[in-house]
């Protein structure tokens, strides 16, 4: 499948913007885990968060196994962009299109391995640590919980990270490879 042909395919999305790029474009750092750590109470409770996602070279090391990258945005407003509640609300349509565009790629027959904005959130209670993911081909790990500085990437490629107060972006990386 060429970027042409996945281009033609996610342009019927709500995709806000996209790239596409090479992992080796990214920037890993173990500081972004420290603020997972801190700040996320999905830290340590979660299959597609530290430390189950393993450390952040191994992370590094399966990004790296790929050798493209498409990286896109979905925009959705909210009222108070600080509301966690009300912003979390709003992340099942972002993750419902990730979900589709990975499912395009894979039956297209591309391998792929797919970061999230945020932590999955398919099940009620994350299986973790006492038994294994229950759904491990829908389960999108958070880009963070690799140690991929967002903002980085994105003034890399010339994309929107704030829009205001009431304007919030969700974003998705799609590493792929022909099989």
């Amino acid at each position: 499948m060429t970027r042409e042909e996945i281009e033609e395919f996610i342009t019927q999305f709500p995709i806000y913007q996209y790239a596409f790029t090479e992992p080796s474009e990214l920037e890993f750092n173990e500081r972004v885990r420290a603020i997972c750590k801190k700040e996320c109470p999905r830290y340590g409770n979660s299959w597609s968060c530290p430390p189950a996602v393993g450390k952040v070279d191994a992370c590094r090391d399966a990004c790296m196994e790929f050798p493209e990258l498409l990286f896109f945005s979905s925009v959705t407003e909210v009222g108070d962009i600080s509301n966690m509640d009300e912003t979390l609300k709003t992340k099942a349509d972002h993750e419902k299109m990730t979900g589709i565009i990975e499912g395009n790629l894979r039956d297209a027959g591309l391998t792929v391995y797919t970061l999230s904005s945020d932590s999955c959130s398919i099940c009620d209670k994350c299986a973790f640590p006492k038994a294994l993911c229950r759904h491990p081909e829908e389960m999108h790990p958070c880009i963070e919980s690799h140690g991929i500085v967002v903002a980085n990437l994105v003034e890399k490629l010339h994309m929107d990270y704030y829009l205001g107060e009431h304007l919030l972006l969700w974003f998705s990386m799609i590493f792929y490879k022909n099989t």
